[in-house]
């Protein structure tokens, strides 16, 4: 092998560190955004990222998804090696803190010295934080020699939990309660994993032997197969850039997410209702499942997510999809008693997709489940409405919540006796370990590595 001379060894390095910077600067400029304009991660991420190297678009998600599901850990940390209050340090000095306290503590194939070294460039360069290289450079050092333990004698149980798994205290207490402390524990700590890369092929486009075969020569890696013929998890984040996803032959969908569709179990041929449609994952998977045959009538309140789920059904080639601009919680433009299919996948809390949300977790509140359960009970009685006898609906939320999936259907059951729960629908030997006696389908990142989602379908009896 040829050996680089020493000028080129040395020009080869500084590109290096150029590109590693570079990845450093956009997770921190998204850190910001997510931080104090209320931006979502995984969307600027998707805007991004896109223009990096498939190594460089894995490390820039794992900083951004990483350093916010680690917080509370490691604010912890920073205030003690720093010896003053967060609020008190300037912003960006202190995600670029965060960033590199979270690659020292929990990204181990990243060397020391360069964390700190460029924590420090990244301080430099900001107009906001040059004034605090200095102050950067003496933290990521200390934190280079000194890890701080979390001192559980000084804490309560829920505050230790708390900062050890990186979850606001209501949370803590509201998991403790529902799961026990170890089960908590389990959660938290799944919580904070990387979620799989899942995607859901599109089998109206080809066979599913062809699409795998397509995405192994444009370089993606099976890494398993999921419940559902179209349920794909790769290795490493889906390529974007590629031909098959131009194609439309796949779509990124969370195995959980996939589950809903199939749930519904709509035969082929079938018109279908998906209300609370956007941004379109369910809809276009509903359209794959009736065939052309068939029809899928989208709603949504959010005119945007319209247009994201017209332009995903368009990329997908599905023709047999209509969208319209409705909202479920008022009155929805379709006659009584009409629908053989419904889906409401009702708007939540997001409480189960916090690997892929983790920003979600510090911004709600300890009321928010219980009123997006108010919410969610007006849009299932008006979805309910259009069910015709022996119809069937689905109400999901990726929530483990109760407020928003017990309760819920407790309450509709309660004042809709001509309901009842299915349990004997298509696809159910696909998902028969998630669904429990009671008929409801439950999925925990803790407990079988999917997202967390309740589901229940439901039917109208027939009128005597």
């Amino acid at each position: 092998m040829k050996r680089l001379s020493a000028p080129a060894a040395a020009s080869a390095r500084t590109a290096g560190r150029d590109a590693g910077l570079a990845v450093r600067q956009i997770a921190l400029e998204i850190l910001l955004e997510v931080e104090y304009r209320r931006g979502y991660a995984d969307a600027l991420l998707g805007t991004r990222i896109r223009a990096l190297s498939p190594a460089d678009r894995r490390l820039a998600t794992r900083l951004v998804l990483g350093t916010l599901a680690w917080r509370a850990r490691l604010d912890y940390e920073i205030e003690r090696l720093a010896e003053r209050a967060l609020k008190s340090i300037q912003p960006e000095a202190l995600e670029i803190l965060r960033m590199g306290l979270f690659q020292m503590r929990k990204l181990n194939r990243v060397p020391i010295h360069a964390v700190v070294s460029t924590g420090v460039e990244l301080a430099k360069r900001s107009s906001g934080s040059k004034s605090a290289a200095g102050f950067v450079n003496a933290v990521m050092r200390r934190a280079a020699r000194d890890e701080i333990d979390i001192s559980k004698s000084d804490l309560y149980e829920a505050d230790y939990l708390a900062i050890a798994y990186s979850h606001p205290r209501w949370l803590v207490e509201r998991f403790i309660e529902s799961y026990g402390r170890e089960g908590a524990a389990r959660l938290m700590a799944a919580n904070n994993e990387a979620a799989p890369n899942a995607i859901r092929i599109n089998l109206a486009r080809a066979t599913r032997a062809d699409i795998i075969e397509r995405l192994v020569n444009e370089g993606f890696q099976i890494g398993a197969f999921g419940r559902a013929p179209e349920t794909l998890v790769l290795k490493s984040a889906p390529r974007f850039d590629s031909d098959a996803h131009r194609d439309g032959l796949f779509v990124a969908q969370s195995e959980a997410s996939q589950l809903i569709a199939r749930m519904l179990s709509p035969a082929p041929g079938a018109t279908v209702i998906d209300l609370a449609c956007a941004p379109g994952g369910k809809s276009t998977h509903l359209a794959e499942l009736v065939t052309e045959r068939g029809r899928v009538l989208g709603m949504d309140v959010n005119l945007r997510g319209i247009r994201n789920a017209r332009a995903l059904a368009h990329r997908l080639r599905h023709r047999k999809i209509e969208f319209a601009c409705a909202d479920a919680a008022g009155a929805i433009p379709l006659a009584e008693r009409s629908c053989d299919f419904v889906l409401l996948d009702a708007p939540c809390t997001g409480l189960g997709t916090l690997r892929e949300h983790p920003e979600i977790k510090w911004r709600l509140s300890p009321d928010d489940p219980a009123r997006m359960g108010l919410l969610q009970s007006r849009m299932l009685a008006n979805a309910a409405a259009i069910v015709r006898d022996r119809g069937a609906i689905v109400y999901s939320v990726c929530s483990i919540a109760r407020e928003e999936g017990e309760e819920v259907i407790g309450r509709f059951l309660d004042a809709n006796r001509d309901f009842e729960i299915d349990r004997q629908f298509d696809n159910a030997s696909e998902m028969s370990d998630l669904i429990a006696p009671d008929g409801f389908l439950r999925t925990r990142p803790d407990l079988d590595g999917l997202d967390g989602f309740f589901a229940a379908r439901l039917v109208r009896k027939t009128r005597v």
